[in-house]
């Protein structure tokens, strides 16, 4: 008879290079040091230590695809989000790692001019300074066009005024992208404008929003009152690119939330699977009941499907073939079955699931906000309604 080879473990194809893989292996152990034995107390303090994100920067995992000449780690997204995998396969959505690598630093490195670069993304990588968007009001979400915050031109300075809402890293963010109007009505009107906002008079960060779930992000409101900031940290050459910006950007956001989703439903599956072998009842472990045993199989098959679908959409962007319909594809359908799978991997667990003790009850919680930031899922399937 043929040997019987046990069981191939899966490995993406963007993670099958060297380099990428060893990215991935050290952003393995640095959450396992730096980030999970501390999820609780920074659950209980919303918000990391400050010193994680210089221990980021030191590790090298900060702004790793930025150009090395900026100070970043010279990668393409392949390792953005190799790291991105490994954080959710830890369980964490404490550090607001891709808000400030995926995102904040692309906007620098795709609009900024070399000086502006060349001021912001080294610190950035370093962990020295921590980056946010402002793009949310309390009365705008995915209606970018929409957006109230004014940007009004005196002098060589910019007047902001205003209120941002559901802003991540605002405790410790420095440097912040604020989507502001500085003309008319419209898309046409908007533009993006960096502030260094430590100690700038007019800047009032608000308090702490309490959330469902990921409690250790320190999510907040932000205000700004005649706060004073040069006209030449516009981003772009001239005033009003700022949504089209913005569009062209929010589809490797978009493919980011898409990598932490299947990361954590495939954590939950693991968790449920080694749970429903240590469980006992009626005298045998719940795993030989053909109910969990159904519901594994299930749920294992949604992840690897979702994996693959993953896999060919960080091929795409890393060639530069990623369309935004695509991405709003990858957004909601992985977001969708992450809150699915990760319902289903609860419900093994029993009571105990609805314990926040237990990581699958935490991965629960957490999930929920996937279908909302970044575009809620039902404006994805608008996006994408409109290129078929």
């Amino acid at each position: 008879m043929p040997e019987i080879l046990p069981p191939a473990t899966y490995v993406s194809p963007w993670m099958d290079g060297e380099d990428v893989a060893d990215v991935a292996a050290l952003a393995r152990t640095f959450f396992a040091r730096e980030v999970t034995p501390h999820l609780e107390r920074f659950a209980e303090q919303h918000q990391v230590d400050r010193e994680t994100w210089l221990a980021a920067g030191e590790a090298g995992l900060l702004c790793i695809s930025v150009p090395e000449e900026y100070g970043g780690g010279g990668g393409t997204f392949a390792h953005e989000a190799a790291v991105l995998w490994e954080q959710g396969r830890a369980g964490d959505d404490a550090f607001g790692y891709s808000v400030h690598s995926s995102i904040v630093a692309h906007y620098l490195l795709a609009y900024g001019s070399t000086e502006q670069k060349q001021r912001w993304l080294p610190r950035m990588a370093s962990g020295e300074l921590v980056g946010a968007i402002a793009m949310t009001e309390p009365g705008t979400g995915s209606d970018l066009q929409a957006i109230r915050t004014t940007a009004r031109r005196e002098g060589d300075e910019y007047v902001i005024n205003g209120g941002k809402t559901f802003i991540t890293n605002s405790s410790h963010a420095g440097l912040i992208i604020i989507v502001a109007r500085t003309g008319g009505e419209g898309a046409q009107g908007i533009s993006l404008i960096v502030a260094e906002v430590d100690d700038l008079e007019g800047f009032e960060r608000g308090r702490v929003l309490r959330k469902i779930g990921q409690h250790g992000q320190d999510t907040r409101e932000l205000s700004f009152t005649d706060m004073r900031v040069p006209v030449a940290n516009l981003l772009g050459e001239s005033e009003g690119q700022g949504f089209y910006q913005l569009m062209l950007q929010l589809p490797q956001e978009r493919l980011a939330i898409a990598v932490g989703a299947v990361a954590s439903a495939d954590l939950a599956v693991e968790l449920a699977l080694a749970y429903s072998k240590e469980r006992q009842a009626f005298g045998k472990p719940i795993s030989t009941f053909q109910n969990t045993r159904f519901t594994l199989a299930e749920v294992s098959t949604d992840v690897l499907a979702a994996r693959t679908f993953l896999d060919h959409c960080v091929g795409l962007h890393v060639d530069g073939r990623l369309d935004a319909a695509t991405a709003s594809r990858a957004k909601y359908w992985t977001t969708d079955m992450q809150c699915e799978v990760i319902d289903r991997c609860l419900q093994v667990f029993g009571g105990y699931g609805y314990m926040l003790e237990y990581p699958i009850a935490r991965l629960y919680a957490g999930a929920r906000v996937q279908k909302i930031y970044g575009g809620t899922n039902e404006i994805m399937k608008e996006l994408i309604s409109r290129t078929l």
